[in-house]
């Protein structure tokens, strides 16, 4: 199953939570005989360091984008690296003048829907290109959101439309949950609160091997989904 994980404004939280959910996910795989873990696929390019991981030296999912149609989708694993046990990187890399191929954005969304693993995609902004491909064609597409009145707008405007929402929640807002619903015509899936404990996970770069409480338990009932779908 692939997960996009993606918001029409920088600064939501659309990494940690797609790092964190991929961790999550790892976990359950392993809880429950799950085929090989989960993958992390990450279009912005900060997801080793919130992983806590040396930046791969080789190529990297750009360069794979960047390639011709003879390079297929087995290419794709030798490129993942380990994260944490369980828990695969694709890691972003572009070269210089990056531009995807002719079809490749399209030959992603291909290959990383037909992993049997669960696979999250760090999809960042996705106002176009391959972020937009991957966030609009996943199984499930996932608008992380803070409840504020910009972004909402942005959200509204965007070209894409998610399954549901994942929605940082943090003190002295106006906005809520039904808010959100309400607006967008679509269920949040998830309530992240703003802790402490997450924002040392990343500074230390531990989201991987030990994932907060509040982020997990938040996280949780997203892994329903990819064992309904399974």
């Amino acid at each position: 199953m692939l997960i996009a994980c993606w918001s029409p404004k920088g600064g939501s939280g659309t990494t940690v939570t797609a790092c964190g959910l991929a961790a999550v996910l790892a976990r359950s795989a392993s809880v429950h005989g799950g085929p090989g873990g989960a993958v992390l696929a990450d279009l912005s390019g900060d997801a080793a360091a919130v992983f806590g991981v040396a930046e791969p030296t080789g190529p990297g999912l750009a360069e794979w984008l960047s390639a011709g149609p003879d390079v297929g989708a087995g290419a794709l694993g030798r490129l993942e690296v380990e994260a944490a046990s369980g828990l695969r990187l694709l890691a972003w890399r572009p070269p210089p003048d990056f531009r995807p191929g002719p079809g490749r954005a399209e030959a992603l969304l291909e290959a990383l829907s037909a992993d049997p693993r669960p696979v999250v995609a760090d999809c960042g902004r996705a106002s176009d290109g391959v972020g937009l491909a991957l966030a609009s064609g996943a199984e499930l597409s996932l608008l992380v959101l803070r409840p504020c009145y910009l972004g909402l707008r942005r959200a509204l405007a965007a070209p894409v439309r998610p399954s549901g929402v994942v929605l940082i929640t943090e003190m002295g807002r106006s906005l809520g949950r039904r808010d959100v619903e309400d607006v967008l015509g679509v269920p949040v899936r998830a309530e992240i609160p703003v802790e402490e404990a997450v924002a040392r996970a990343v500074d230390a770069g531990l989201l991987a091997r030990r994932i907060p409480r509040p982020l997990e338990r938040a996280l949780r009932p997203l892994t329903g989904s990819t064992r309904a779908a399974a």
